[in-house]
C-alpha cells in the first residue's frame, strides 16, 4: 500500500459513517480491518473535485486494481469450471458478466452501493447514484479495497459469491454457442443452401416480449424455439435443429 493510501487510512471516520460501513460488512459478510479503505472505495471523483481536502482522494485507483482481481477471479472460475469448452466460450462469458451492464445490477440489488456513494453535489443532483458506470465502478473499488485489506483469498471469495450467479444465467441462456453459424456451414456443405428462419409468433407486453421463431432446412422443419428476441430464439432453434440433426 502507498504513501497516499495509507494517509486516507488516517482519516477519522464519524460514528454515523463508521455505522454505515459496519452495516455494508455485515449484509455481505465482509470483514475489513481497515474501514477507512472501505470508505474510499465509495468515494466518487465529484466529491473529490469538489472538497479541496479531499482533492487527491477518490476510489479511482481501486478500481483499477479491483478490474484485475475480478478479470483473473472470474477467469480462474470459468477455466475450472467449463474445461470442454473452447476458449472463446470462456471469453464471451467473461466479458458478459464483468461488463458494466452486469455489475451495475449487482450494485444496487444486493450489495446496495447507492447507499454508501459518496459524490460531489453536481453528480448527486444528476441522479449519479443510480448511474450504471458510477455502480459498476464501486463493485471494482469494493473488490481492490478488499484486496489491499485482506489479500487475494477474500476478494476473490467476494467476487464467486456475486458472479457465479451472473455466470449461471448466461450459462443458462447459451449465450455460449453461435448455433446459426454452426446450423449455417453444416447445411451448406451438404445442400448448398442457407437455413430459413420464420418469426412464427410474438406475444407479451413490450417490456416483456417472447418471440417464437422456427427455420426452415430445405423440406424439413425444426422448432418453434422461444426466446425473449427474435436473435435469441434463431439461435435457440438453430440449437434444437442442431441436436436433432445429430450435430450436437
Amino acid at each position: 500500500m502507498n504513501e497516499l493510501d495509507l494517509q486516507y487510512e488516517m482519516r477519522p471516520l464519524s460514528a454515523s459513517r463508521k455505522k454505515e460501513l459496519e452495516e455494508f460488512c455485515r449484509n455481505l459478510d465482509l470483514h475489513f480491518k481497515n474501514l477507512g479503505l472501505l470508505d474510499l472505495a465509495f468515494h466518487h471523483r465529484s466529491f473529490s473535485n469538489e472538497n479541496k481536502d479531499h482533492r487527491r482522494f477518490n476510489n479511482e485507483r481501486l478500481e483499477f486494481l479491483g478490474d484485475s482481481v475480478l478479470g483473473l477471479a472470474t477467469a480462474a472460475f470459468l477455466y475450472d469450471d467449463m474445461a470442454g469448452n473452447p476458449e472463446g466460450d470462456l471469453a464471451k462469458i467473461k466479458s458478459t458478466v464483468v461488463s458494466e451492464k452486469s455489475l451495475a445490477p449487482i450494485a444496487l440489488e444486493k450489495m446496495h452501493i447507492d447507499r454508501y456513494l459518496v459524490m460531489g453535489k453536481g453528480e448527486e443532483l444528476s441522479g449519479g447514484r443510480k448511474k450504471a458506470a458510477i455502480l459498476a465502478d464501486a463493485v471494482e473499488a469494493v473488490i481492490g479495497a478488499l484486496y489491499l485489506d485482506s489479500g487475494y483469498a477474500a476478494a476473490e471469495k467476494l467476487v464467486l459469491e456475486l458472479m457465479i450467479p451472473a455466470v449461471r444465467a448466461v450459462q443458462t441462456e447459451g449465450d455460449t454457442g453461435d448455433y446459426k453459424t454452426m446450423l449455417q456451414e453444416y447445411f451448406q456443405k451438404k445442400n448448398k443452401a442457407c437455413p430459413v428462419y420464420e418469426l412464427v409468433s410474438t406475444s407479451g407486453p413490450d417490456h416483456d416480449r417472447k418471440f417464437e421463431v422456427a427455420v426452415h432446412l430445405g423440406n424439413k422443419t425444426f422448432g418453434p424455439a422461444v426466446g425473449k428476441s427474435k436473435k435469441r430464439a434463431e439461435q435457440l432453434v438453430a440449437k434444437l435443429a442442431l441436436e436433432k440433426l445429430g450435430v450436437l
